[in-house]
């Protein structure tokens, strides 16, 4: 396992990654981290949140044909994302829902099972209510 170096971008970084609860992309993240520091490389960002991923730290939202998000909440938890804008947000279950998922340690296609991730999609309520004012200012 890697061993992780403390530098003072790598920490800024995983503070504005922390306090922002809407799990942004890299870029977003990189306006953020630029007000703190200015000198800042985008690349930098970047290499930092694959390095802070690949440890266990953050979480990598991955979703295809849309750009990666990042979670400072590195434990497992589900995500909700908006299909029409991408917004992404924690989807609160409470530990005894009746949602559940059986893990097997194996596949039927004989893959031994690593990790199952459950993707929820719907409307934001900002998409929804946008929706709402444009199909008004129809009638």
């Amino acid at each position: 396992m890697k061993q992780l170096r403390k530098t003072h971008q790598r920490e800024i970084i995983l503070e504005e990654l922390c306090a922002n609860p809407t799990h942004p992309t890299a870029d977003e993240l990189y306006e953020r981290v630029r007000r703190r520091l200015p000198r800042v490389s985008l690349a930098t960002v970047y290499r930092n949140l694959e390095i802070l991923s690949d440890l266990g730290i953050i979480q990598k939202i991955e979703t295809a044909g849309r750009q990666k998000r990042y979670d400072g909440n590195p434990e497992r938890h589900h995500h909700i994302r908006c299909l029409h804008c991408g917004r992404v947000d924690d989807v609160d279950m409470a530990e005894d829902s009746e949602f559940e998922i059986k893990m097997p340690e194996r596949s039927r296609h004989g893959f031994r099972v690593m990790d199952v991730k459950v993707d929820f999609s719907g409307i934001c309520p900002d998409c929804e209510k946008e929706a709402r004012a444009s199909r008004s200012n129809a009638h």
